[in-house]
């Protein structure tokens, strides 16, 4: 028999309740709930492994967010039929969850741990992410896994000037801020989202309203933890130390540290300068040293790498590279710089550098994004995509991972903010190919996709550039340094990783971790301020390399006419099975997408020859053009008879050009005037009741004869 389920609940500020359920699925797994919003279930487990794997050194945390199709009564695509790889989106959820996670766990807990959230049950209107790391904290709360807070998350945005925690799916498609933030009760641990050009105190507004609701969320979980009676944590194997080799190492290294650091060098230089001081501590230790041993020694120099580093940036205001705090690296962009792409930008910051392109499609080029709930098309798409060769290593190339899809889809939320609506009839696809990389790859892409962008001729009406923030801090005098500009030894060493993406007039997109306690709103306001001048300084650089979009696109991109038909005309040009269209297409060379828009169609040609279009376009006005006496039409004989000639003056529609018809002079038969094929101009002079038919004229477009003289014409 199944025991009792164990409940606690709290309420959002629009009056919804959500339940935190454990006790009833998943028994066997250290932790499990279910978290219920309406009809919306998560369920979240968490299982973790007793002890640590023989020479682990690092801290193994999976998570992964899957979505079932069956939690909306759908059956998914697929060829098989069933639930397979996790798509971009359920990634994208994973890496939420798992940046909001990781910081809870003990610095020298070494044990995997396995957190999976399965959406079980699906609401049209309620969205499962926001509740997603809810879920996954709570599993954990009710275990004995040792954790040190309880965290949660929640979605804020600002819908018509107020900001709504968890909006609804609806309520969220006229937002113009949309962020999912995370923290403890006391501090903000991770922030992600999107604005249409907010300012940084809106910013700080919507951290300050989430707060508050997760504070509520905390307690909830709480509340459930003291139910279920969980009040000790698991013992650990803590790994091996020896002070006495972490003396020695601080002896050997420090100072050589001190002065590698302080050279204000290249990534590569300075790299190899710190591989060459490890080996030299190895091979200080002496033959006799076993592997344990100089593994040991190996993490005490590290530990002993980032102290120093930590030290020299905030006594002595000065950077790895020889810095500024807030200054940013030297800029060097190029548009234009591959010949067949439709746009092409190469970005490169220091020792960063992103080569991007662009490609217009048409609208049979857009992207399904499928979750259980939804299924939406996209005119817009960005690929990242992170080489080995970018920071000198040797690698397997793989399918993207979910760094270069999270760092994509940061890219891609940014500068969507500045393309134009669905009136804009191409699809477009940018894809960031990082060259080099020293810290925010990402933030290049931004700013390299802004340019190319605009080389493309996409009408963007303003430039989106990018910059990576870090925070250094010491507890024990409160001292901290903002960085701009991160490299990435200083992402590493840090506590805060916060990149901002904007124009001139305001936020587009941010992707915050943070790995400190205490952080204060005073701090945040300051790190956004300098974000701010940094991405200015940026943007100043993208306007010079080019300062608008191109009127136009390049002469080899796709050309496109649109013309808008009635209703009725929609069956005509597509024909019996697509027939009609498909032979468009194929005597022209185009490409032609057919759109039902309320009472009308809307037929959009696309070709990169422009004669190939203005064929097309002429086809298929030809069959929606409703003929009209009085109008002069270009006409093809298809055959030639005693008393005339039968000509096409529109596509499908005949007509006869009488004998008497086609010339002023009376002419006896046909023979000679005109043959199958050619090309006239005749002029729809009327309809004949009897039979219908379409009456042409062709010498009404001609001179009239002047009547010859009476007296001449009597002799």
């Amino acid at each position: 028999m199944l025991s009792q389920p164990i409940q606690s609940s709290f309420t959002l500020p629009d009056g919804s309740e959500v339940i935190i359920e454990t006790g009833k699925l998943a028994r066997q797994a250290d932790g499990s709930v279910t978290v219920r919003q309406g009809n919306n279930i998560l369920l979240a487990t968490v299982v973790a492994n007793k002890e640590p794997r023989e020479g682990q050194d690092f801290f193994p945390l999976s998570v992964d967010y899957q979505e079932k199709f069956a939690s909306a009564g759908r059956i998914p695509g697929s060829f098989f039929k069933r639930e397979g790889r996790l798509s971009d989106y359920e990634v994208l959820i994973s890496r939420l969850v798992d940046r909001a996670l990781r910081p809870l766990f003990p610095e020298d807990y070494y044990c995997d741990v396995q957190v999976l959230i399965t959406l079980i049950s699906s609401d049209a209107e309620i969205l499962p992410d926001a509740l997603a790391c809810l879920a996954a904290s709570a599993a954990l709360s009710v275990s004995d896994i040792p954790i040190k807070e309880i965290i949660s998350e929640v979605r804020i945005a600002r819908i018509n000037g107020e900001m709504i925690v968890n909006p609804t799916r609806s309520q969220l498609a006229k937002a113009d801020m949309d962020f999912i933030i995370a923290a403890t009760e006391k501090n903000l641990m991770m922030v992600e989202g999107e604005s249409s050009e907010c300012s940084e105190e809106d910013l700080v507004k919507a951290l300050e309203v989430a707060h508050d609701a997760i504070r509520v969320q905390i307690k909830a979980q709480q509340e459930l933890r003291n139910k279920v009676g969980v009040t000790t944590k698991r013992d650990y194997t803590k790994p091996e130390q020896n002070e006495e080799l972490r003396a020695k190492v601080n002896a050997f290294c420090t100072e050589k540290i001190n002065q590698i650091s302080r050279g204000g060098t290249s990534k590569h230089e300075r790299s190899d300068a710190f591989s060459v001081l490890k080996d030299e501590l190895i091979a200080s230790l002496g033959e006799e040293a076993d592997d344990k041993t100089k593994k040991l020694a190996k993490k005490y120099y590290e530990d002993l790498q980032w102290e120093l580093v930590r030290d020299m940036i905030l006594n002595d205001r000065t950077r790895l590279d020889g810095r500024k705090l807030d200054q940013v690296r030297p800029l060097a962009m190029e548009v234009d710089v591959l010949p067949s792409p439709h746009g092409a930008a190469l970005f490169t910051r220091g020792e960063t550098q992103s080569l991007t392109t662009v490609t217009l499609g048409t609208p049979l080029d857009e992207l399904l994004i499928e979750s259980a709930a939804v299924s939406n098309y996209t005119k817009f798409i960005l690929h990242y995509n992170f080489p080995p060769f970018s920071t000198g290593e040797v690698k397997p190339v793989r399918a993207p991972g979910r760094r270069e899809v999270g760092h994509g889809n940061l890219a891609m939320r940014s500068l969507k903010k500045m393309m134009p609506g669905n009136e804009y009839p191409y699809t477009v696809r940018v894809v960031s190919d990082v060259l080099e990389s020293n810290g925010s790859s990402s933030m290049a892409t931004v700013c390299a996709g802004s340019l190319a962008l605009m080389d493309a001729g996409v009408p963007v009406p303003k430039h989106v550039s990018g910059v990576a923030m870090g925070l250094i801090t010491r507890n024990s005098d409160n001292k901290y340094a903002i960085l701009t500009d991160i490299l990435g030894d200083e992402d590493h060493l840090g506590d805060m990783d916060f990149k901002v993406t904007g124009t001139r007039d305001g936020i587009c997109g941010v992707q915050m971790d943070i790995k400190v306690d205490g952080l204060s709103m005073d701090v945040m306001r300051e790190a956004l301020e300098q974000a701010r001048k940094g991405r200015l300084h940026i943007l100043e650089s993208m306007y010079e390399a080019i300062p608008a979009a191109r009127d136009e696109v390049k002469a080899h991109a796709p050309r496109m006419e649109k013309l808008i038909i009635d209703k009725e005309f929609i069956g005509a040009v597509i024909g019996p099975g697509g027939k009609v269209i498909q032979e468009i297409q194929k005597e022209t060379g185009t490409t032609i997408n057919i759109e039902e828009v309320g009472n009308f169609g809307e037929v959009s040609i696309f070709s990169t020859n422009k004669e190939s279009v203005e064929k097309a376009l002429k086809w298929v006005k030809g069959i929606v053009a409703v003929p009209q006496v009085g109008e002069v039409y270009e006409a093809k004989v298809k055959s030639i008879q005693p008393y005339g000639a039968f000509v096409e003056f529109l596509p499908k529609k005949e007509g006869l050009l009488h004998i008497s018809e086609v010339s002023w002079k009376r002419l006896e038969s046909m023979e000679g005037v005109l043959s199958e094929g050619d090309m006239v101009k005749v002029k729809l002079i009327g309809l004949d009741p009897k039979t219908g038919k379409f009456k042409l004229s062709r010498k009404v477009l001609m001179p009239k004869p002047e009547a010859k003289p009476r007296e001449e014409s009597n002799n």
